[in-house]
Order: structure tokens, then sequence, then C-alpha cells
């Protein structure tokens, strides 16, 4: 009986060591054959994906949104419940301050896109209305619905599937339970102790995996794209695939070093100074820009993302245009739900010694309306130049052109090329700690516990800058049709997610019974 617990116990630490077998086979696998047959036949892999896409959109798409929509509403019912009290991990300290805590959660989660998005979405909805408002295009009476659209995309829905229920799930599994941090973790409460060690969990923390590959693999590529469409315009260097390999390389050595120095250092780090950085230049679009403009846009957008808020979370391929929903609702939130599961568990991991009122307000509240000031001083400013005629965005952003609209808004911006290169820089390392926690939160799930080995938190990190390396080689087309394939990785995804529907709202009142909160109102609740 020692022998095999001995041998048990050896095969533990291996696994702890290098990750779970089915994880790592079939997430290196997947890279592998996405990789081998775009080599093979560019055209068949796109059309594949790219009808997969349609479809999982066109059935699926109501389905997304629903999910959406009943998590944040279920996570505020948790936010303000009594058992909202119980500190995550048992502890009475919070792990990290408050800034560095928020500084983490915002470069983590949306960061990598919406830096892409913000500059160019409420443009891109300011002159081709959203289907959803029936304001004539290009006019005054436009520029609500335009950012309340982008509003919609990047606010409380999409930040609350990220790390609200789901974590709550996976801090009391992990802190009070003792079991991995792993997607299959949040599968626990219904199919019990087979999901944990057969081989069907390896497979769901693998789907997870893959969902994250491709999610983080698109912003790391269009950030080569992006950088090197700059300084071509800025400086005139040669644009094309040896400068984006330039930029892939320099890229990946910071984030793959921040992930290796773990959270405690690189990854704060990185995130604190983006986060100045990004204050400075918000604080200098605010001052020096169209002042009055901008706070005029964001209180009138604000307004109409409250008031036309389920309209826009309602509305379906049968209400709208099959394209416009496409390409703009169901993808988002299909990429954030992709996202869902490592985030969560990322979320759970920096959030000890907080309060879950304090985890999912950060998250699912505060983040997305700081998001939204964001995306009104890149866009909405954008939006001012656009209507005076400074700009013309229209043509690039019918041909979906997002690196031009923000290089364009940049230089429009008080200091011009100064301000271009400030925001090329916060965009490359928004990049860079997303590409660093997800590089972290994978080798979390191939190893099951808090601390993965470095190396293999340096691996996830390489595997997906060289994909993203082969993937322009072949034409930044391809990494598109990556963005595409996120989609349907969201269609088992979302069944992770799921249970946390009302297996958050149990884990948050079993955490609160175990400290002693309000024990008879939780006991009460929970008898109700």
């Amino acid at each position: 009986m020692t022998q095999q617990n001995a041998n048990s116990h050896a095969s533990s630490s291996a696994q702890r060591r290098l990750g779970d077998p089915i994880v790592l086979t079939l997430s290196i696998g997947f890279i592998l054959l996405f990789v081998g047959l775009s080599l093979y036949d560019i055209e068949m892999v796109a059309n594949a994906i790219g009808n997969g896409f349609a479809w999982t959109a066109r059935t699926l798409g109501a389905y997304f949104q629903l999910l959406l929509l009943i998590t944040f509403f279920v996570a505020m019912g948790v936010a303000f419940a009594p058992a909202a009290s119980a500190k995550i991990g048992n502890l009475d300290k919070p792990e990290l301050s408050t800034f560095k805590w928020l500084s983490i959660i915002m470069c983590t989660l949306l960061a990598g896109g919406g830096v892409f998005f913000a500059a160019g979405e409420p443009v891109y909805h300011f002159v081709v209305t959203p289907p959803a408002f029936p304001t004539e295009a290009g006019t005054p009476e436009a520029i609500a619905g335009a950012l309340a659209q982008s509003f919609m995309h990047w606010g409380f829905l999409a930040w609350a599937v990220l790390g609200s229920l789901t974590a709550v799930v996976l801090a009391h599994a992990h802190y009070d339970k003792g079991q991995p941090l792993q997607p299959r973790t949040l599968l626990y409460p219904v199919l019990g102790e087979r999901i944990m060690s057969g081989w069907f969990g390896g497979v769901v923390d693998a789907l997870c995996v893959i969902a994250v590959v491709a999610g983080t693999v698109g912003p790391i590529g269009f950030l080569a794209t992006q950088v090197s469409f700059g300084l071509h315009d800025l400086f005139g260097m040669a644009e094309g695939f040896a400068t984006q390999l330039i930029v892939l390389v320099a890229l990946a050595a910071v984030y793959v070093t921040s992930a290796m120095t773990g959270i405690q250092r690189g990854i704060q780090i990185l995130s604190r100074f983006n986060v100045f950085l990004a204050l400075v230049i918000a604080a200098v679009i605010f001052v020096f820009g169209p002042t009055l403009f901008l706070t005029n846009a964001f209180t009138q957008g604000f307004g109409t993302y409250l008031t036309s808020f389920f309209t826009m979370a309602t509305m379906t391929a049968e209400t709208a245009p099959a394209w416009w929903m496409k390409w703009w609702t169901v993808f988002f939130f299909a990429w954030f739900i992709g996202y869902g599961p490592l985030m969560a568990i990322f979320v759970a991991r920096i959030s000890r010694g907080r309060t879950i009122r304090q985890m999912i307000l950060a998250v699912a509240v505060m983040a997305p309306i700081a998001t939204t000031v964001w995306f009104t001083l890149l866009g909405g400013s954008g939006i001012h130049y656009q209507l005076t005629g400074a700009i013309d965005l229209t043509e690039a952003l019918n041909n979906f052109q997002f690196d031009v609209a923000t290089l364009t808004v940049a230089q429009a911006l008080p200091g011009g090329t100064v301000m271009a290169l400030a925001i090329l820089l916060l965009t490359t390392i928004f990049v860079a700690t997303t590409g660093d926690s997800m590089s972290y939160a994978i080798a979390v799930v191939g190893s099951g516990h808090d601390e993965p080995n470095a190396l293999v938190r340096a691996f996830w990190g390489i595997a997906m800058a060289l994909m993203a390396g082969i993937l322009l080689y072949m034409g930044s087309g391809q990494i598109s049709v990556l963005q595409q394939f996120i989609v349907l990785t969201a269609i088992p995804v979302s069944l992770v997610l799921l249970p946390s529907l009302w297996t958050g709202p149990q884990a948050a009142y079993a955490m609160a019974r175990a400290q002693g909160l309000s024990a008879r109102r939780v006991l009460d609740h929970d008898h109700a």
C-alpha cells in the first residue's frame, strides 16, 4: 500500500510539473492541426470555419446572449446578498493591494481587444447605424447610439461572464475544498467525482485551453500588424512580415518574462505601468481634446446604454441583419464565453482575501464603467473628428481595418505623433498583459495548482507567439479565420459555464456558512 501511494504521489507530482497529458496532447494537437491544415490548404480551412461560424451565429446567437444576460443579473443578486461578505481563500487581508488588484483585472480581461476596438468601433457604429437605433448615420443624433452599442459589447454583460459567478464557484472549490483550479471543477457539482479524475475532465480542460489559445493568438497577431503599420505610417519603416516578426519577438519576450516571474512580480508590475500610462493618455485626451463634446457624448451614450439595454442585449438575427449580428454582438459575446473559465481561474487566484462582493462588483460593474470611459475618450474623439471632417474613416471601417482607425484617431488627438506612439505602446503592453495572464492560466489548468512550473508558463507563451508568427506568414487573413474559430469553441465552453448560474449562489452561501457570517440570515436563505 505504501509503495502504491509512493508511485501515485510520484505520478501526481510529475503531472503537476508537466501538466495533464490529455490537456497537453489535445491543446498542442489543435495548434499543430490548425497550422498544418492551413499550410496544406488555406481556402479549405477558411471555408470550413467560415461556414461553422455562420451556422453557430445564426443558430446559437440568442443562447449566447441569454447566457451573458442571466449571468450578469444572477451575479448582481449574489453581490447584494448577505453571503457576499464572505472572504475568498480564508484570508483576513488581501494578498494584493487594491490598486494592484484592480490594475491586473483591468489589464488582463478585456484589455487586449478593448484597445483594438476602442477607437474604431464607436466610429463604425456612427457611420453605419446599429439596428437597435433609427437615427441617420453620420449625424449628431447618431452619437449616443454609436457609443451605447459599443458599451453593450464591452460593458456589464461581457465582463460578468468572465469572472463573477464562475470565480465564486472556483474560489470555493479550490480554497475551501482543495479542488484544482481547472475548468472541470466548474462541472463537479453536476457530474461529481468522475469529472475530476477521468479522461472527460481532461477533454473539458483542453477545450477551454483551445478557446483561450484561439482568443489570445488573434490579438497577438493583430498587434504585430498594427505596430508594423504604425511604424510604417509614422516613420516610413518597411511594412511587412519582417517587421511584424520583430514586433512579435519583442512582445513575446516581454510577456513570457512576465508570466515566468508570476503574479506578484511581472504580471502586476506590467499591469500597474499600463494603468498609469492609460490614465496619463486619458487625462491628456480629456483636458486637451474636445472636452465638452466628450462629456456630453459620455452622458448621452451611457444614458442610452441603460435605457436601450434590453433592446440591444436581446436583438437577434430575426430582428437585425444577420451579417451585423454575426460580426458584432454574437462574435464578441462568443469570444468572451470562450475566455470565461480561464479568466475565472485568474480572477479567483488574484482575489484571495477579498470579499465575494468586492470581487463581483470590481469585475462586473467597476471595470465595465472604466471601459466605457475609455471607449468614449478614444472612440468619442474619433466620432468628433469624423463629424467635423478632420478625418474620414468610412472606407477603412467598412473594410474592418481597425488598425488604420486606431492610428488615424491617435494622430488626430492632441500631441499627434507622440500620442500615436503612446497609444501603440499602450496597446502593446495591454496585449502583453493578456499574453502573460493567459500563459499563466493555461499552465495552472495543466498542473491544477496555483504555482505552475515557470518553464510550462514560458512554453505556452512561446507556443502562442509561434502560432501567430506562422499564421501572419500565411497572411493576416488566417489570423481572422482563427478569430472566427473562437465562436465555435464557445459552444462547448458555454456548457462549462452554464451550471454556475445556480452553483455560484450555492458556493457563496457555503463560504458564508463556513466563515460563520450572518449565520441566521444565510441559513434562513438556504432553507427557503
